[in-house]
């Protein structure tokens, strides 16, 4: 028995028709079950990580997982001896110590003393995050910035909102007084200024970038503007030299951090 040709692709029609929809359905039903874990399942297959046992914190910042030791990924904890050290190690002490862990790889794997660069989950929770909004810790992007760095961003304004942390504000009479008129990452110059009609003290305040390289005031009083140059160079009232460094501002991006005697934040800038 033979069908007409018109017959025929009808009924394939059909057969496709019944196919789409048979799988848009299956498909609803997923998303309706569960997205989340969906979402979730098809981020982990795509996504390269390690799981690990969290042996030791070694600071705020650094931690041995499998015996290896990990550095944590867009974030900077102060440092020995400075305010809130401890209660970084704390925090990673009291959250992740003895944990079951993902490691998450940034864009690089190591750094230049052979730590681990990763990114911390326990569970769903993004550990490096929780620092940053903690106000143990300022964001770091050094490689520059990858697709967690909005996320730590906002972190931050959120640790700035909450007042905790290294993100209290400094409450001193020149406080709103200092303000940052430029920031030359080519030329590696800061441009500060004091808009107040009275003279600034800034003997123990001090300027830092993301990272570990900071400048501090020694004897000095800000009554206009001053240029704060990174490289070797005769201070005067008007420009200031930050000692030998190669470069204090990154050209992929940055921050700027002034506190004031107290360590209280001052004013931040980020490009």
């Amino acid at each position: 028995m033979t069908f007409p040709l018109k017959e025929v692709r009808n009924k394939d029609k059909m057969k496709k028709i019944t196919k789409r929809v048979l799988i848009y359905f299956l498909l609803l039903m997923l998303i309706a079950i569960d997205y989340p874990i969906i979402d979730r399942y098809i981020e982990e297959s795509l996504d390269d990580y390690e799981i690990g046992v969290v042996e030791r914190i070694v600071d705020g910042d650094t931690i041995i997982v499998n015996g290896s030791s990990v550095r944590l990924l867009g974030i900077n904890t102060p440092e020995k001896g400075e305010v809130y050290y401890e209660e970084a190690k704390k925090f990673l002490n009291e959250t992740i110590h003895g944990e079951v862990v993902r490691l998450r790889m940034g864009k690089e794997d190591t750094d230049l003393y052979g730590r681990k660069l990763r990114y911390v989950f326990l569970e769903e929770r993004n550990i490096n995050l929780e620092i940053v909004g903690g106000g143990y810790a300022n964001f770091y992007f050094p490689s520059g910035k990858d697709k967690y760095y909005s996320d730590f961003k906002k972190a931050w304004l959120k640790c700035l909102d909450s007042n905790k942390g290294i993100c209290e504000k400094s409450y001193g009479n020149c406080s709103l007084c200092v303000e940052l008129r430029e920031l030359d990452v080519e030329n590696q110059e800061i441009l500060i200024g004091n808009k107040c009609d009275f003279t600034c003290k800034l003997d123990g305040w001090t300027i830092k970038d993301e990272g570990r390289k900071k400048y501090t005031f020694e004897n000095y009083t800000l009554d206009g503007e001053l240029k704060i140059v990174v490289g070797k160079g005769d201070n005067t009232r008007s420009t200031l030299y930050w000692g030998q460094e190669d470069y204090v501002w990154t050209q992929k991006g940055d921050s700027l951090f002034i506190r004031d005697e107290n360590n209280k934040l001052v004013l931040w800038h980020s490009y």
